[in-house]
């Protein structure tokens, strides 16, 4: 089934579908793939082009044209935790040991992998569109969205700052003071394509933190980013001398942890549709949450 959207136009009579449509959101590109990759407008029932002036009363119908994953992604049957899913949206469970995409290391096994197979099985024409990416050995709850233009909304939400996450962290040491912001640059290591750290000619990169527990070995950390660097808690804290466990690429050892000590606990966004606040909550996996209890036994 391909996505559509529809209104009833009250108080925007005389203005063209085009528009409107820009009021909406939808970019001149969507418009341009609506016109010439099978899309269609209709207005009562009836096909219209941009140009047509609405009146009140009017039911307008967007039929978006269908989407293709790429060839090279290869659909695959894994179990996907689905915490929410609507007509425009899914809300995910990811493991850690899951890209959230292909990588060259890891060309199968991703979620997008497991949402080409999904979105097969219930008919949905689209490729996968993730929103909010996690590393691999990071877990927690990923925003999807099922359409490009519902990916363009919510991208939109991004950069105004409307994508809340936070994230439970466990680090080495105690952290002192035991809240504050990490507002240090972050650029690529210049002998690694992967690794990232702090320097001068890095790009803004601002992560708030509050310690919600600690002993002498390691911390309980809260985080939330006001930017979206890539390995940015891992690099902010390593730079604060309190890698995370299992975090040997940051310097964490894995005496504890096999994997880095890293998920993303909570999501909240404005629902691009509805408009609804949307807020999601979720507990730790069972190896932080393991390591959680021996800490308050000790």
């Amino acid at each position: 089934m391909s996505f559509t959207l529809e209104w009833v136009i009250e108080d925007q009579s005389g203005i063209t579908i085009k528009e409107f449509l820009k009021s909406q959101s939808i970019s001149k590109a969507a418009l341009t793939d609506i016109k010439f990759k099978g899309g269609k407008i209709l207005v009562n029932g009836r096909e219209e082009n941009v140009r047509y002036s609405l009146k009140s009363g009017d039911q307008l119908f967007v039929l978006f044209p269908p989407e293709s994953p790429s060839s090279g992604l290869i659909p695959e049957k894994i179990p996907l935790n689905i915490i929410h899913e609507d007509e425009y949206i899914l809300i995910v469970q990811k493991d850690y040991g899951m890209n959230t995409i292909p990588s060259r290391e890891h060309p199968t096994g991703s979620l997008a992998n497991a949402l080409v197979s999904y979105y097969h099985e219930q008919g949905i024409e689209a490729t996968t569109h993730i929103v909010t990416r996690l590393d691999r050995d990071t877990s927690g709850l990923v925003l999807i969205a099922k359409h490009r233009h519902i990916h363009h909304l919510l991208s939109e939400q991004q950069k105004a700052g409307d994508v809340k996450r936070k994230y439970i962290a466990f680090a080495e040491g105690e952290i002192a003071p035991l809240s504050d912001a990490i507002n240090e640059p972050i650029g690529r290591c210049s002998d690694s394509i992967i690794k990232r750290e702090v320097r001068e000619d890095g790009q803004t990169a601002i992560t708030h933190y509050r310690v919600l527990a600690q002993n002498n070995h390691f911390s309980i950390v809260e985080l939330s980013l006001e930017t979206g660097r890539t390995h940015q808690i891992r690099v902010h804290l390593a730079y604060k001398g309190n890698p995370l466990l299992g975090d040997d690429l940051y310097g964490g050892k894995r005496k504890d942890m096999e994997r880095q000590a890293l998920h993303c606990f909570f999501l909240m966004f404005i629902h691009p549709v509805t408009k609804q606040t949307m807020t999601f909550t979720i507990d730790l996996p069972a190896d932080m949450k393991s390591l959680e209890q021996k800490m308050k036994k000790s």
